[in-house]
């Protein structure tokens, strides 16, 4: 299979991680649109990198998060794509429950108004990461990755009540 072909099933694949990253880092439709289309193409850049010691989800997450708080860190905020075989990954809503959209909105509110280190330990905390986990992808101690979780969730409660 070429790499091309490859990356773009996995992307699809998981395409469900950077939907989640770009509502969690923006506010906007069109902000998460840009941030997801950076996303896909800060992986394309460096796919030929992917070695498979780690499984490609726990890279994704490490790039996608580190473009994120670079690109809420960039006044430009505008994406440099300019392959449009990536363009196919807008993001859909009916790709998601609508049910709990109002939750999920007031919930990602909330989240926006966290500082970036706590936005990622959130998002791990969402997707289940372990303590260790967390503190490896953070690169800190998993002491350290536990005390900023929780002092992130008590932010988050508060902003949310």
């Amino acid at each position: 299979m070429d790499s091309e072909k490859e990356f773009l099933k996995k992307i699809d694949k998981h395409k469900g991680i950077i939907f989640k990253i770009s509502k969690m880092y923006m506010d906007n439709r069109d902000d998460q649109n840009d941030l997801f289309q950076e996303i896909v193409y800060q992986v394309w850049k460096s796919f030929s990198t992917f070695e498979g010691k780690s499984e490609f989800s726990t890279w994704l997450y490490r790039i996608a998060l580190n473009t994120a708080i670079i690109f809420l860190k960039s006044e430009k905020r505008r994406s440099f794509i300019q392959n449009d075989d990536v363009s196919v990954y807008k993001i859909k809503e009916e790709d998601y429950n609508l049910e709990d959209e109002l939750k999920l909105k007031q919930m990602y509110e909330a989240i926006q108004k966290l500082n970036p280190i706590d936005k990622a330990l959130i998002f791990y905390y969402l997707e289940d990461f372990s303590g260790k986990e967390m503190a490896e992808q953070m690169g800190i101690s998993e002491g350290n990755a536990r005390v900023k979780l929780n002092r992130a969730k008590e932010k988050l409660k508060e902003l949310i009540l």
